[in-house]
């Protein structure tokens, strides 16, 4: 894929070129106003993948709703960023908050999951989703019209909005789906069999293309957040990298007793876990300068939140100090350390300042604070929650 009237350019079969207007279908996503235009063709590509001609707007709306769940929910992403007054922008969005508030479904809640919540809360749920279908299905189409120098279309009514699309398609160019007479939530939508072939050829490269072009959305709305394009589907526990870290802590507490950040109790052997202090939901990575062993018992309580910087920031500090001192004063230990190096040792700070010898306990504190609480607030902002221990 390469950039394309400012997207990134799909690359299709030539062969589909010759009945299907490829150049318009890529510009279904140019210029989007809210968010909820990728998960709307998102769901579109999925459904046709699943061998579906026909369906509803309802349908397409629940699939959107799923596909954006784990992102809003776990991840705490804001589709279309935040009004002046701190209110929720994105039609998708409050869908989803709305069913969070319904239902008693978990952050990290299964697709199976959140589609039974969602049948189960349909008729408070209907406004929310209503809404989404008073634009985005009308103007994902657009770019046909514009390129086939088409004036006067009706935007401001569905009912002659969908006879234009009926019209289009049998009278000047094929396209993606044309649309029924029922009203709202009800609206029948007919894909087309050669758009459907097409899809179904390019399934992978089409959702690789819309997920390119959403995190670029998403990413402009969200400059805060870190590792985004990792936070769009439900989380791979492979991706974490702990192993490493857990032996140099084992190396640790055989020699020095270490104080539990949240209790104060003396850490047990075996009994603890190698917990992020910012939520790995949102740091993305498993930093070493982030990490402390925990309770094991209070480590599901936590879950994401966060904790009170104070006093326990303090408490960390101490902790990580502890360990500076020993990786620098004891050879086992400093071997323990330099295995951490390819996963847990990635920011250039922490190598550069933070693990460098000679610093007194001040100045490390000093160092850490420095780089964390910016990243702190960053999530504080972006809604993750204070744990109340």
């Amino acid at each position: 894929m390469d950039e394309y009237f400012g997207q990134t350019h799909l690359e299709i079969d030539s062969a589909y070129y010759n009945k299907l207007d490829i150049r318009s279908f890529m510009l279904m996503l140019k210029d989007p106003s809210y968010c909820y235009k990728f998960y709307w063709l998102e769901a579109i590509v999925d459904l046709i993948s699943e061998d579906v001609t026909e369906t509803t707007f309802n349908e397409i709306i629940d699939e959107m709703i799923c596909n954006a769940w784990y992102s809003v929910r776990e991840f705490h992403i804001h589709l279309s960023g935040l009004g002046p007054n701190g209110e929720v922008k994105d039609g998708l969005e409050r869908a989803v908050l709305t069913l969070a508030e319904l239902s008693d479904l978990p952050a990290n809640a299964s697709k199976v999951q959140i589609r039974n919540a969602i049948r189960w809360h349909d008729a408070e749920l209907y406004k929310a989703k209503e809404q989404l279908t008073h634009m985005v299905p009308y103007r994902a189409m657009a770019g046909f019209f514009a390129s086939s120098g088409m004036d006067n279309v009706p935007w401001n009514s569905t009912l002659k909005m969908a006879e234009t699309i009926s019209t289009f398609n049998s009278e000047i160019s094929a396209l993606p789906y044309t649309l029924g007479s029922t009203s709202k939530l009800a609206k029948e939508v007919w894909f087309h069999p050669d758009w459907i072939r097409m899809i179904q050829d390019h399934t992978v490269s089409i959702l690789g293309w819309i997920q390119y072009e959403k995190v670029k959305w998403l990413q402009n709305n969200n400059p805060e957040v870190p590792g985004l394009v990792y936070k769009l589907l439900p989380m791979d526990e492979k991706m974490r990298k702990l192993g490493k870290v857990r032996n140099l802590w084992e190396g640790i507490l055989s020699q020095q007793s270490i104080q539990d950040v949240f209790t104060g109790k003396l850490i047990v052997p075996n009994q603890y876990d190698i917990d992020h202090f910012i939520p790995w939901s949102f740091v993305m990575n498993d930093e070493l300068w982030n990490l402390m062993p925990m309770d094991s018992s209070l480590n599901s309580a936590k879950s994401n939140r966060l904790p009170q910087w104070d006093p326990f920031f303090r408490r960390f500090s101490d902790n990580q100090y502890v360990l500076y001192q020993m990786i620098h004063e004891k050879d086992e230990i400093h071997k323990l350390y330099e295995q951490c190096w390819r996963d847990n040792l990635h920011s250039i700070w922490a190598g550069q300042e933070l693990y460098r010898p000679g610093n007194t306990k001040e100045q490390f504190d000093a160092i850490l604070s420095k780089n964390m609480r910016p990243v702190y607030d960053s999530a504080r902002r972006q809604g993750y929650e204070i744990w109340q221990i």
